[in-house]
């Protein structure tokens, strides 16, 4: 999505709120995709359709063309933006496949963004795999929306272990020196601390 493009460039930390919700789709007992639900905040929302030029009348409804317009550019990620999505197992990363039924809805002036990322190999069906989700930067700050859902087959259940935020924002003041994040200049890279505040969900499926 073209706003994403800038989390690494941009001096206010966090500056855009996202609602995330997890669902965990499951075959064969296993999961094997992930879908997330990504809910635009009223400013995210505003900011995206005034750079687009679309609900420029303010109605909160697009017109066809606009909606177009609001489709191709939340679809058009860029060629480094890898979803905001880290799942692991044992420490591992897990490999994803690219994002699948991808869709956007605008209502009463908000943007909801759904895809499904395909999990393309688990190493160990009998281990727990673990998902986080955060923008490196922490341009973007993902709120996770509880509880995590599933679809299918589903003997599985999941935990979730809240970000330590206290250190989380410890990390950031030592890695700053003690400025204040948003003295953090355009040509300077914020530092990659956003795992540190993203909620870790763990998934554990009955064999």
């Amino acid at each position: 999505m073209c706003l994403f493009a800038s989390a690494g460039a941009t001096s206010a930390h966090p500056h855009l709120f996202v609602g995330a919700e997890v669902t965990i789709i499951v075959d064969s007992g296993q999961p094997s995709a992930i879908r997330l639900d990504w809910f635009y905040d009223d400013f995210f929302s505003l900011l995206l359709t005034t750079d687009l030029g679309i609900d420029l009348d303010g109605d909160l409804s697009l017109t066809p063309v606009e909606m177009q317009t609001l489709q191709d550019a939340v679809a058009d990620w860029p060629a480094d933006f890898t979803g905001d999505l880290e799942v692991t197992q044992n420490g591992a990363p897990v490999t994803l496949g690219p994002k699948e039924r991808h869709s956007v809805r605008y209502f009463n002036g908000l943007i909801t963004e759904t895809h499904i990322r395909p999990i393309v190999n688990i190493p160990d069906p009998d281990a727990p795999i673990a998902l986080a989700v955060f923008d490196p930067f922490y341009y973007v700050a993902y709120d996770l929306r509880q509880p995590i859902n599933f679809s299918g087959d589903a003997k599985c259940r999941a935990s979730v272990a809240p970000a330590d935020l206290d250190a989380a924002f410890a990390l950031v003041d030592s890695l700053l020196g003690g400025r204040d994040p948003t003295d953090v200049g355009v040509d300077e890279e914020f530092p990659a601390v956003g795992a540190e505040f993203a909620d870790k969900v763990t998934i554990t499926c009955a064999q």
